[in-house]
């Protein structure tokens, strides 16, 4: 019996196709397996009898899992999560030959890495690139749930109260109540003092979620910040971490701070937890030693040394950001089309992700248009391989019909992985078509000026986009640009084929 376990940044849609990509090839080879997904829908952990019956453990994930102590010396076969849904045989005939390999990685105890020596040990520890890389997207898998919720209540609260609702949500949802309403409330504008569009019912309302939604993105770097150090170190960094993004948002370091005081208060715990204390010591090392001196480093660093640098850095970044129009912002629309598309969801597709929604509390229009382009080119590739699957149906198989029609509404709700099985069959015609399509979608986004105050949800949270119809077309341009070329590639090598034979 074998045991797997499949996670992704989001939690949403890589984590549940490796599960059954590899449940799938599991039923066809006769093979007895139990998948654990760690993804947004929550845990179902292995029962205590199926760990001790299992043979080996397949990890397919490319952020840190939860309870991996638990599988303490059985033979490991771990890779990302993209290689489950592309090779999800070839993983399972590695873990069948890895129960009968002495000489197979295995999984460490808590505290190190174990293998049949300590050479294989060294050989088979995970590069210090990846950890990095795995502790990113841990942070980033964390902070989504933020975003997600803070961002949409904020846009809601647009949506019942107005815009003008950021000026007063604070003093309304606070200092009003069901019972008494406020009226149209005065506040400073650009252009001088004005008063709220709406009142009443609406204008509380709007400014509850707002306030609700505003708080939420309020802990945007301090998440992205500690579950990065919580993925390096495990728990005595998420305290750092936290402390250490929230000293970032003080001195307007913004996520770029966040990064670099989760990178840091992960590196720093990582390395005390190294450390032999006596035994009377031990047990106050995780819980005060650890925190304590990994914040004072942390937040004595960022606040002495590096905090106003990458303040400046961020400031500079922001102000190019909102002074880019015409041909800059629509190339900015481009390379973001471009990122969205090239991995389909790996992690050049997360950078881009992570750069727009970290935006969002910043609350500029330059920001909601990045947010938009992220969000429509994300949309593009899983709508693009339903309609060629419709307009070329002998081109693909029965299965990617299949995926073709549930590839319509995963490209609606944005999740991008619902095309990786066709480019997982056939990348080099399908992942440039997609690229193309996806640039051309960020291009006309940008062109428009579209805006999104919303992180996720696709057509289903058109509510927080302005203006729909831009969104829509640039979309549908997109859609039928990289449609059109993937069935042209794909009909003249069927053509090719049919003359070869």
């Amino acid at each position: 019996m074998l045991l797997a376990i499949t996670s992704c940044p989001t939690g949403i849609a890589h984590t549940y196709m490796a599960a059954e990509s590899l449940e799938n090839a599991a039923k066809d080879k006769g093979i007895e397996l139990h998948v654990e997904t760690q993804g947004s829908g929550g845990i179902e952990p292995f029962t205590q009898e199926q760990i001790d019956a299992a043979s080996a453990l397949i990890i397919a994930a490319d952020v840190n899992i939860s309870g991996r102590e638990r599988f303490a010396g059985l033979p490991l076969v771990e890779h990302p999560v993209k290689r489950a849904i592309s090779h999800g045989p070839q993983m399972l005939d590695e873990a069948v030959a890895a129960t009968t390999d002495p000489s197979a990685r295995r999984v460490p105890a808590a505290g190190g890495d174990s293998g049949s020596s300590s050479s294989s040990a060294s050989a088979n520890q995970q590069s210090w690139p990846k950890r990095i890389q795995a502790a990113v997207m841990t942070g980033v898998s964390y902070m989504i749930p933020f975003v997600a919720a803070g961002g949409l209540l904020m846009a809601l609260g647009f949506l019942i109260a107005g815009f003008d609702v950021a000026f007063v949500a604070q003093d309304v949802a606070t200092g009003n109540s069901l019972s008494s309403l406020p009226g149209h409330l005065p506040y400073e504008s650009a252009t001088g003092t004005t008063e709220t569009d709406r009142a009443g019912l609406a204008l509380y309302l709007g400014a509850v979620l707002f306030t609700l939604g505003n708080l939420g993105m309020g802990f945007l770097v301090a998440a992205l910040s500690g579950y990065i150090a919580f993925g390096l170190a495990g728990r005595p960094g998420i305290a750092p971490g936290f402390i250490g993004g929230a000293v970032s948002v003080l001195v307007g370091a913004g996520f770029l701070g966040g990064l670099i005081t989760g990178l840091l208060a992960g590196l720093v715990a990582l390395w005390f937890t190294s450390l032999k204390p006596p035994r009377w010591l031990a047990g106050l090392m995780p819980v005060v030693i650890i925190p304590l001196l990994t914040t004072l480093v942390v937040g004595g660093l960022m606040l002495l040394f590096l905090g106003r640098p990458l303040a400046s850095l961020m400031t500079a970044l922001q102000d190019g950001l909102t002074g880019m129009s015409g041909s800059s912002a629509i190339l900015l629309g481009v390379i973001i089309g471009l990122m969205m598309c090239f991995d389909l969801g790996g992690p050049v597709n997360k950078a881009a992700y992570l750069f727009a929604t970290a935006g969002l509390s910043q609350g500029t229009e330059a920001a909601f248009q990045i947010m938009a382009a992220v969000m429509a080119a994300g949309m593009v590739p899983p709508l693009a391989m339903a309609l060629s699957t419709v307009v070329r149906r002998r081109l693909y198989s029965t299965v990617e019909r299949e995926n073709g029609t549930t590839a319509w509404l995963l490209g609606a709700a944005f999740i991008t992985e619902g095309s990786i099985p066709f480019a997982a069959a056939d990348p080099l015609r399908v992942i440039p078509s997609m690229m193309a399509g996806g640039a051309a979608t960020g291009a006309l986004i940008m062109a428009f000026g579209v805006g999104s105050q919303a992180p996720h949800g696709g057509i289903f949270v058109a509510f927080a986009i302005s203006p729909v119809w831009g969104f829509l077309l640039a979309i549908l341009v997109g859609t039928l640009i990289a449609a059109a070329v993937v069935t042209v590639l794909k009909e003249t090598a069927h053509r090719k084929a049919a003359v070869a034979a």
